[in-house]
């Protein structure tokens, strides 16, 4: 009887040894990834935030009253031409190619 007491506490002592092993070790890689995470949520706020603040459209005409004043002018996309130099020609393109339909 003595010997299957002292048996059952020894396997518990073991269980609870390898149980309390692989959590500390799940416990590290938790760290590990949350470390890795840490820099990378900084920078994703920071990203956002210029994002946010630079790309509202009250930014830009801000933007574009206070540093271009005059400057820009609205045109069609369609207007805009691509050059490109082939073997010493230039060759003028549309950027956007036109649709068969319009």
């Amino acid at each position: 009887m003595k010997q299957l007491v002292l048996v059952v506490i020894f396997v518990l002592i073991l269980v609870t040894s390898l149980v309390k092993n692989s959590t500390k070790e799940i416990e590290d890689q938790i760290f590990v990834i949350n470390e890795n995470i840490r820099p990378l949520k900084s920078e994703l706020e920071d990203v956002l935030l210029e994002f946010n603040y630079l790309s509202s459209p009250e930014k830009l005409v801000q933007y574009q009253t206070q540093y271009f004043e005059k400057d820009l002018i609205k045109i069609e996309i369609m207007n805009i031409k691509e050059i490109t130099d082939n073997n010493e020609t230039l060759e003028i393109n549309d950027l956007i190619s036109k649709n068969e339909n319009e």
